[in-house]
């Protein structure tokens, strides 16, 4: 499924997480997602950030999945910084998310979400595809936010 009319696209940890375990939730559908994305050309995105929150949720214990060797996590990364544009965190991404904090009411662990918002705002992405729409709500007016399935 490609996802018509657009050609830049911010890929959420979700997805990457849902394709690489095959007892995931979604794990077909992200998967298809992903090869889909591929075979259109769509630019596909992910930060280091979306880097890190893989690592971490590949590498401990999971209701759907035994734990993935560190060994397998890392070659998982490089395979991920080969097929995806990488939208660099720096302190432009930094200045924008205090300034959407100011704007929308966010806190926690919601702060990763806003996050990723403000690197796609830096890097010009327009659209985020995630099996986390809820998380992305507040931000659903500076970015489109489209389900994964």
């Amino acid at each position: 499924m490609a996802i018509p009319g657009v050609e830049r696209l911010f890929v959420d940890t979700t997805v990457l997480v849902y394709a690489a375990i095959a007892s995931a939730p979604w794990h077909a559908e992200s998967r298809r997602l992903l090869g889909d994305l591929r075979r259109a050309g769509t630019e596909t995105f992910v930060s280091r950030q979306v880097l890190r929150e893989y690592l971490a949720v590949l590498t401990r214990p999971q209701t759907y999945a035994v734990l993935l060797p560190a060994a397998e996590a890392v070659n998982d990364i490089r395979d991920f910084e080969q097929r995806f544009q990488i939208a660099e965190d720096g302190p432009a991404v930094t200045l924008r998310l205090l300034q959407l904090l100011e704007e929308v009411e966010v806190g926690g662990k919601q702060i990763h979400d806003a996050n990723i918002v403000a690197t796609m705002l830096v890097h010009g992405i327009g659209t985020v595809v995630t099996h986390n729409v809820g998380d992305f709500k507040r931000s659903a007016r500076f970015v489109e936010v489209r389900p994964a399935a």
